[in-house]
């Protein structure tokens, strides 16, 4: 926990691929303080034109490098989930070539109430977690 779902124009490697999860994983753990083994990703791969992320008139170029990330989450203070858009994008670009420009995130927040992790079971009210 958190939940990270990419939303990608198809057409990445699988070590793209890898890469970007790998990076996105580290600003996780980094800005949220999450354990490593701590992760959870769904890759969503779309066809050219599928995938439409306009700029809110920021001014904001995109290419089909854009990369929309959803993060589900327990509740994060505004310093965290700033240092994770910084630390997301400094990660992706280092890593990937992903420009900052191409990075759009989006948190949900949830409650502990709102997870098992298996065995039917809320591991976080349970005391497991």
């Amino acid at each position: 926990m958190p939940l990270l779902r990419f939303d990608l124009v198809a057409g990445r490697s699988p070590e793209a691929l890898t890469a970007l999860l790998d990076a996105s994983h580290a600003a996780v753990v980094d800005a949220f303080g999450v354990p490593g083994g701590d992760r959870y990703q769904v890759v969503h791969q779309h066809a050219p034109g599928e995938l439409v992320v306009h700029d809110t008139d920021l001014g904001i170029e995109r290419t089909d490098d854009v990369v929309l990330v959803q993060v589900t989450s327990r509740r994060r203070t505004r310093e965290q989930k700033e240092r994770f858009y910084a630390l997301l994008t400094d990660n992706l670009k280092r890593s990937c070539g992903v420009q900052p420009s191409d990075v759009v995130v989006s948190v949900v927040e949830n409650s502990d109430a709102d997870w098992s992790f298996g065995h039917g079971r809320a591991q976080f009210l349970t005391g497991e977690l």
